[in-house]
């Protein structure tokens, strides 16, 4: 690759890592908003729940599948001056989307009490009316997300980035202010619906967001054509790569759909203790795991493609190891802090109040056991797809679902809403577990020595962290007025800042090799902050030259023992 387009990959990359930053915050501030004027009850069960039906379409129609497979086959097609054929397949799958979409959201319109009925059985009927006119409003989003979503992929296969970053803040930004406006008069007119604002955000927010990505569009040149022309090989190829995908992604939304059906028959507020919960539990994986594992693909696949098995499971194992070197404390340290992190992000003395952090807290800890597991599965699932094996993914996805259903039926009663939260992070736990024994058995020696030390290693820096976090919080809460948001920020900052001090002091000295692959992969867009750049290198450089000494002076191993 060319200097110049090297350096075009990376600002972009930074650029849409910021832009994702900025997203996330605005949809933290959406939350905080929501909870600080309804509270964490049955009227904010109802919006989350509301959420379903909408994204169970989008996700079956575009969501993920649609935007994996339609950016190669496009891309492919512009990059050999194709570009008749590429807007030939856009517009195919454009006519097809809008068709099945439409067909699907007048379905889902009329019948949504039955549906509603379906996926939250334990709510009453208020509540149930509540959730049937969130959702009816919501389903015009779809469409509007849906021409998002290809407009997005051919905007990134020209290399434009910007429009579709721009349009998911706008989103968020449009759910916050036209939720915080429209709230009062609308409770005002319709006592119990004020809630419906912040629906009504989610589709002008959607609307606002599609706009921003076609004004980008015609900049580019639209050469759209009336066209269902099912049989065409790019809409065929595209359909074959989609599958997979698709079945996956399926996987994730049963599993949301069991968590929220269960939880309708528990007290007020616990889908939304669970939601808030699991998007805290999601930070990790989707800021490091799902770098990571989008860094290290391309190795994965061309050391597979020409068949380097040697460096594929070398790649493979550092790609794991270092999942876990920055997940492993990720997840203790949102565990032990979970309810000083509540507390602080969103007690704001509105409605959300410290029973709710205590319930959203308690959630929290328990989706925790299940982080490391989730996050390393898309290392362990990229090297499936690299290995250009798709169906041992899906299938060990598959058992997954059935062993969620089975635990959350087991733990709900004794459990309650954490009980759902723990059967979500074993049901993670056995697809990863049954992933790296599947490739095992596949490659027969995958590094798994190495894997298990670095477990241990990180494992040991991780309860030494953990404690230290813990004993600080428990110190400062007990010597601080709480009730001040400062002395929250204290006692939290302090902890946190502790905790990140001691694991990488621990980890600095027992040498792993997990820390310069971490750097490599986010520390160089820090490089102003000198000393840990520093540290990080020189960590490397140690790790590197044991290395060298350990092959120049051990005997040869038998790989397959």
């Amino acid at each position: 690759m060319a200097k110049v387009e090297k350096g075009k990959v990376f600002r972009a990359a930074g650029f849409l890592m910021v832009t994702m930053v900025i997203s996330r915050i605005l949809g933290y501030a959406r939350d905080v908003v929501l909870y600080n004027i309804f509270g964490q009850n049955r009227i904010t069960d109802a919006y989350n729940a509301a959420f379903s039906i909408p994204d169970f379409l989008y996700s079956i129609l575009v969501g993920g599948a649609l935007s994996s497979a339609f950016i190669p086959v496009f891309s492919s097609y512009i990059a050999r001056e194709e570009k008749d054929e590429a807007w030939q397949v856009a517009s195919i799958v454009l006519n097809w989307v809008m068709l099945l979409l439409s067909f699907g959201i007048i379905i889902c319109f009329v019948f949504t009490p039955q549906l509603i009925d379906l996926l939250v059985p334990g709510f009453d009927a208020e509540a149930k009316k509540l959730v049937i006119t969130l959702t009816r409003i919501m389903l015009f989003q779809t469409v509007f997300m849906s021409l998002s979503g290809i407009t997005q992929g051919i905007l990134h296969s020209y290399q434009h980035f910007t429009a579709p970053a721009v349009g998911s803040m706008i989103y968020n930004l449009f759910i916050v202010g036209l939720g915080a406006l429209l709230a009062g008069p609308i409770e005002a007119r319709f006592p119990g619906y004020g809630v419906a604002s912040f629906s009504i955000g989610v589709v002008t927010g959607s609307l606002a967001s599609f706009a921003v990505q076609l004004r980008a569009l015609r900049k580019i040149g639209i050469h759209y054509s009336w066209s269902f022309n099912f049989r065409h090989p790019g809409v065929q190829r595209l359909i074959s790569l989609m599958i997979p995908i698709l079945i996956g992604l399926s996987v994730s939304q049963i599993n949301g759909f069991v968590t929220q059906g269960l939880g309708s028959s528990l007290s007020d507020g616990m889908i939304a203790a669970l939601r808030t919960g699991q998007r805290f539990m999601q930070l990790p994986i989707g800021i490091f795991a799902i770098a990571i594992g989008i860094a290290i693909f391309p190795t994965l696949t061309s050391t597979a493609a020409l068949n380097q098995i040697d460096e594929f499971k070398k790649s493979m194992s550092l790609g794991v190891r270092s999942v876990m070197y920055i997940t492993m404390p990720s997840a203790v340290g949102l565990a032990v802090l979970s309810e000083p992190i509540i507390r602080v992000m969103f007690e704001f003395g509105g409605e959300f109040t410290a029973e709710a952090t205590t319930a959203a807290a308690q959630a929290l800890v328990f989706y925790c056991f299940g982080l490391v597991g989730y996050s390393v599965t898309h290392v362990l699932s990229r090297s499936f797809y690299a290995l250009q094996d798709t169906r041992t993914p899906v299938i060990i996805g598959i058992v997954s679902i059935v062993a969620n259903v089975l635990f959350s039926l087991l733990l709900v009663g004794p459990l309650q809403h954490r009980g759902l939260a723990l059967a979500y992070s074993l049901a993670g736990i056995i697809q990863c577990g049954l992933l790296l024994l599947f490739l095992w058995r596949k490659l027969q020696h995958i590094d798994l020595r190495n894997m298990i030390i670095s477990f241990f290693k990180t494992a040991i820096a991780c309860v030494a962290m953990g404690a230290i976090a813990y004993g600080s919080a428990m110190v400062l809460g007990n010597a601080l007025d709480l009730s001040s948001k400062l002395n929250q920020v204290i006692q939290l900052g302090t902890a946190m800042v502790l905790a990140v001090i001691v694991f990488f002091v621990i980890t600095g000295a027992m040498k792993m090799e997990e820390a310069g692959l971490v750097w490599d992969i986010f520390g160089k867009r820090f490089r102003r902050i000198g000393f840990l750049r520093r540290y990080f290198e020189k960590q490397k450089q140690a790790a590197a030259a044991a290395e060298a000494a350990s092959t120049a002076t051990e005997p040869v191993e038998n790989e397959e023992r």
